[in-house]
């Protein structure tokens, strides 16, 4: 008997079908007669057994089915098709404000793996959640995105030897979805020159093991997005069921173990006499030992995202900070140097504004007709393309602002 076993595959029996979970969140299916092709065959969770047949021939006709099945895969939070990026897809990690990684020109690396959220916050800039418009998803592997991440890191420490990296974990959604973070964050920590990681959260899906697991990894710090103590006000905000008791009871022990920043969105009209209580929330609880205790954010209004009030000019939202801060005597508005934050060079861009490039039709991109093509190991946005994936095609590249690429399609 040959047995098959996946870390990040689980099985289950439906019907004719076999359904294939991934990284927990994903989803697909085999086809039992293709299975029974290869040989007779059981599942049991992890494992999938064959009778009478070679171990390699078994494994090259597996690895076949999931690849074409793969092609399926879907996200259980809200059945929308999801693409799984992995070292041998052919498609770069750096281009897109989706996924992968952003170098904005200092020593904070973001790190994007997944897309998608399980709750939908009112205010949401990026449109994310149970509810929303978004038409695709996607997900990275885990080492490809750390080995990428390395390449980053190496090409700023070349130049500044003795300079220290962080790695901001963030996502469009949440980034506690990702199957793998505790060993994501544990392999960014053990890589050269990075001191420093964080990650952002909204806390639902937070828990004492998993922050303790997250501590052990080397995580330095959580930046809770927690708006409001009201619960009904928290729940108005969040957009979707939400448990305010379990999110305060993680931002309690969270400073037990790394540094914590509560980092509420202000969104005038719905929480204005929250940012007060956060703040003290945040000193009485230990938040802020290496950072601020509190980062208050300004509601922006964006094209695609979620816009339940108009925001404020930044002029007007620090004024009303500094406003609070006189009144009740703490602090809200904090510059760069609070998180040590400096100014590096940027990855070399492969073009310029105007330039005119070949490019191929990758990937489906989020939002309506946008497409997402690959040229020069970077990836570009390109909206109003109605190109099948593999097409050559020719762009105007029109924006190439901290390696993140929009092109207009030519032909």
């Amino acid at each position: 008997m040959t047995v098959l076993s996946y870390k990040d595959l689980s099985f289950e029996k439906e019907n004719d079908k076999i359904k294939v979970n991934f990284l927990r969140m994903f989803y697909t299916y085999l086809d039992g007669n293709s299975l029974k092709k290869i040989s007779t065959f059981e599942i049991n969770k992890n494992s999938i057994f064959f009778k009478n047949i070679a171990e390699h021939k078994a494994k090259k006709k597996m690895e076949f089915l999931l690849q074409n099945s793969f092609r399926n895969l879907k996200n259980r939070l809200n059945n929308k098709p999801t693409v799984y990026i992995h070292q041998f897809s052919g498609i770069p990690l750096i281009g897109t404000n989706y996924f992968g990684l952003i170098d904005r020109g200092t020593n904070i690396i973001e790190v994007k793996p997944i897309t998608s959220c399980n709750i939908s916050c009112i205010f949401c800039s990026v449109d994310e959640g149970p509810y929303s418009r978004r038409k695709a998803d996607f997900v990275v592997e885990k080492d490809y995105l750390v080995d990428e991440f390395r390449k980053i890191v190496e090409f700023k420490t070349q130049l500044l030897p003795n300079i220290n990296i962080d790695a901001h974990i963030n996502a469009q959604g949440e980034p506690m979805l990702y199957g793998q973070m505790v060993e994501l964050v544990r392999d960014i920590m053990s890589i050269k020159g990075v001191k420093r990681s964080s990650i952002d959260t909204n806390g639902t899906l937070l828990s004492k093991q998993i922050v303790d697991e997250l501590a052990d990894a080397g995580l330095s710090r959580i930046n809770l997005s927690l708006n409001a103590l009201d619960p009904e006000k928290a729940r108005k905000l969040a957009g979707y069921p939400y448990n305010l008791n379990k999110v305060l009871e993680m931002a309690r022990y969270i400073p037990t173990k790394m540094d914590l920043i509560i980092a509420p969105v202000w969104a005038p009209g719905y929480n204005d006499q929250e940012l007060v209580k956060l703040a003290k929330l945040a000193e009485e609880i230990g938040a802020g030992k290496n950072c601020p205790a509190i980062g208050v954010q300004n509601l922006l209004n964006y094209r695609f995202g979620r816009n339940p009030v108009k925001g404020v000019a930044m002029e007007n939202f620090y004024k009303r900070m500094r406003e609070l801060e006189q009144n009740h005597g703490i602090k809200l508005i904090f510059d760069k140097s609070a998180f040590d934050i400096e100014e590096l060079p940027e990855l070399p861009k492969p073009f310029k504004k105007s330039q005119i490039i070949e490019a191929e039709i990758a990937l489906p991109g989020r939002i309506g007709n946008e497409k997402l093509a690959v040229a020069k190991n970077r990836l570009i946005s390109v909206p109003n393309c109605y190109k099948e994936e593999g097409s050559k095609v020719k762009l105007r590249i029109k924006r190439t602002k901290h390696n993140i690429f929009l092109g207009e399609l030519l032909n």
